[in-house]
């Protein structure tokens, strides 16, 4: 792996972890809500954001995958 391969690789896994830590953060509201601590209204609306960021994960994700075919066709 080249060093700009591996730079790129690097950002794409910082970027990834933003919405992996969003997703724990909701998660737990979710617990929270189960176990009556937090209203239920609360949990829907960690779900959706949950949603969202799994769907912001995958499109960084296919990023990642569409910028390795790429270095790797242009060697």
């Amino acid at each position: 792996m080249t060093e700009n391969e591996s730079a790129m690789l690097n950002v794409f896994v910082h970027d990834a972890r933003k919405p992996l830590n969003r997703i724990t953060m909701q998660a737990e509201l979710v617990k929270m809500a189960l176990n009556g601590d937090i209203p239920a209204q609360q949990a829907l609306t960690a779900l959706d954001k949950i949603i969202a960021s799994a769907k912001d994960c995958s499109h960084i994700l296919s990023d990642l995958t569409a910028q390795m075919h790429k270095a790797s066709s242009d060697t």
